[in-house]
């Protein structure tokens, strides 16, 4: 029953073509089951991005289970071996854009806690799900608001669980207890266009700025710390020049980023780059864009409750870890004090032919069970 339970939800999800910003009632259908459990629902409207805050109870401990309804593109559907919105179960895995990522998580957040609640249902302490349609786009209208919305209500946040998919190799072997901050910087180097035969009569932008790319590229920024590894520095995009073969580049923009830890700030890695580009005498203008502040939470409370609870359900010892991109973690770290990211397989996330092993949806919801068990009731 369990098992039919999670994959006919996760069918419902997977077959509603929700690509950011849309949410195809995906919240919608959700809050309606979640309210036969006795969940509160409220709907969260802004800029066609539609968030879910869903809360059980009144009382501390929250534990809150955060997740989007938002999938990318498909990609070309002619590299599909089946249409991406029409679930498929194939070979032992369910295939479906959003399979991993992350309407299995979701769909394993609800049924976990319809049966916590069928089975206390006088629980101490509070459970919230937060969803939202604008995880995978800009991320401005979906998480953030409804972290700030919560702020405003005086809500307060104990523990927070966020679906992502975590795991490499199987089921429990990876989970996030951070994430690596992201800056990136747009750099304008300005030299003077002119005749590559008369290089005396113009300034080559790349050859201004190369010294000092070749230093940024060859700094250590930091060393990381017991949690992470250290900052890194890549430069993503890099054009000059006319396309003609005798024109010196009269301007040259390079764009980089930084994932940073948090033995660096956004700071003081702008203060060393200008500092740099300073020394070789570059010309030059910088736009910043910070993507997110690094989070972190240290062994405590919900990371044994979690790490408890994959070793009861798969017997793998978890390694905690804080590597990848950027997550809506970051958002809930603000007004969350334990915040982790845990889900199936991310092999496949954002591929063509995205698919989750059929097996593992039960011992994942299995584990947000006993997790939230591990929370509220030794309350």
């Amino acid at each position: 029953m369990a098992a039919t339970a999670v994959l006919d939800l996760v069918k419902d999800l997977i077959a509603r073509p929700s690509v950011t910003p849309a949410d195809f009632d995906c919240q919608r259908m959700l809050a309606l089951r979640l309210e036969q459990s006795g969940f509160r629902c409220e709907s969260i409207v802004r800029n066609g991005v539609t968030n879910l805050w869903a809360r059980r109870g009144t009382t501390g401990p929250l534990v809150v289970f955060a997740g989007h309804t938002d999938v990318v593109p498909t990609g070309p559907l002619e590299k599909w071996e089946s249409d991406p919105f029409v679930p498929v179960e194939r070979d032992g895995f369910l295939y479906g854009r959003g399979a991993a990522d992350m309407k299995s998580s979701i769909a394993a957040f609800v049924v976990a806690v319809e049966e916590f609640v069928a089975a206390h249902p006088s629980h101490a302490g509070s459970i919230a799900l937060l969803l939202t349609s604008d995880e995978e786009g800009p991320s401005v209208d979906g998480t953030v608001r409804v972290c700030e919305w919560l702020q405003e209500r005086g809500e307060t946040l104990d523990y927070c669980i966020v679906g992502e998919p975590t795991s490499t190799d199987r089921l429990g072997d990876v989970c996030k207890n951070g994430r690596r901050g992201s800056l990136t910087g747009r750099l304008k180097v300005k030299g003077m266009q002119g005749h590559v035969a008369y290089p005396h009569l113009a300034r080559n932008a790349v050859h201004d700025v190369a010294p000092a790319l070749a230093e940024l590229v060859s700094i250590e920024w930091d060393q990381g710390n017991a949690y992470f590894p250290p900052t890194t520095f890549q430069v993503s995009n890099m054009s000059a020049g006319t396309g003609a073969t005798n024109i010196v580049p009269g301007e040259a923009v390079l764009v980089f980023n930084f994932r940073f830890s948090t033995a660096s700030t956004p700071d003081s890695l702008k203060a060393r780059v200008t500092t740099v580009l300073d020394k070789h005498g570059v010309d030059y203008h910088i736009d910043w864009a910070l993507g997110g502040e690094p989070f972190l939470t240290p062994k405590g409370t919900l990371s044994t409750a979690l790490t408890d609870a994959i070793r009861a359900e798969t017997g793998l010892e978890t390694e905690l870890s804080t590597t990848g991109g950027t997550s809506d973690g970051r958002f809930l770290a603000k007004v969350c004090p334990q915040v982790i990211e845990f889900g199936p397989c991310n092999a496949t996330i954002h591929k063509v032919n995205e698919r989750i092993e059929l097996d593992s949806l039960v011992p994942l919801k299995n584990i947000y069970r006993r997790t939230v068990e591990n929370l509220l009731l030794a309350v």
